[in-house]
């Protein structure tokens, strides 16, 4: 019992046994980093590095040659390759001109160049990812639900049918009508513009995909917010019925004035 206290007290005592525990570690991390599928593949890295280059060409004049932002662009380290896919293949980016919001347009780079832009920016930091098929898989769900989510969170902006609608200081939120499923995920996980984040905490990705079942309603529908007078836009068609109500109402005073003499 005196030798097994003498030897716990010995000064190398502590260092064997710190020696030990990092074996430890060092052995089930080796197990573990085995078992785990590749973090970067040999065809991820050739997209990183052809990434780089294209970025470097293409958008380190604004974002910084780390992307770590300038004066004249954000930093896009965290902002993930959901963020890059939907700014770039949108036509948004590059910024075509400066203006108080970026438009769509015709994308610049094809679906290879994104790719490879969006795995180079991913490999900065961790950052919302390119949704799957299966994420985007909306059979089963609750169109119902997606639209009650839709109004709450997205008509004050995209207003009930998904039309768009003017914000303040020239930005505008713009028409669902031809947004893809996969657009309008990345949209609410990256907050473009002005649009807010809508994480997974927020709103879950069952819900997600309801919402988007529910804009795909919208986009079959004929007219999904009622009579839209050819959709000459809800400032003007409000104008219309104001007026229409309003004569309505006049005819009806001088009607009754008519009948009481």
């Amino acid at each position: 019992m005196k030798s097994l206290v003498a030897r716990r007290r010995h000064p190398l005592a502590l260092a064997l046994l710190l020696l030990f525990a990092l074996a430890a570690v060092a052995g089930i991390y080796a197990v573990a980093s085995a078992s785990a599928p590749a973090i970067a593949s040999d065809s991820t890295q050739t997209q990183v590095e052809e990434g780089k280059k294209l970025y470097l060409e293409g958008c380190s004049s604004c974002h910084g040659l780390g992307a770590e932002g300038t004066v004249n662009g954000p930093t896009l380290i965290g902002v993930g390759a959901a963020a890059v896919d939907f700014q770039v293949s949108s036509g948004r980016m590059p910024l075509a001109a400066p203006g108080a919001q970026a438009q769509a347009g015709p994308a610049m780079y094809d679906e290879k160049e994104v790719a490879q832009l969006a795995a180079y920016v991913a490999s900065l930091a961790p950052g919302p990812q390119i949704p799957t098929a299966e994420d985007l898989n909306t059979d089963n769900v609750d169109v119902a639900l997606g639209g009650l989510l839709f109004r709450t969170n997205c008509a004050q902006c995209h207003q009930a049918a998904g039309g768009g609608g003017a914000l303040t200081q020239g930005k505008y939120a713009p028409s669902l009508m031809g947004s893809e499923p996969k657009e309008i995920w990345e949209a609410m996980v990256t907050g473009p513009q002005s649009m807010p984040v809508f994480s997974d905490s927020s709103i879950t990705p069952d819900d997600k995909r309801a919402i988007i079942a529910y804009i795909e309603e919208l986009q079959t529908s004929a007219s999904p917010g009622g009579l839209d007078l050819g959709r000459i836009g809800p400032v003007t068609e409000t104008v219309f019925l104001f007026t229409a109500v309003a004569a309505a109402l006049a005819f009806a005073a001088i009607w009754i004035g008519m009948k009481a003499r």
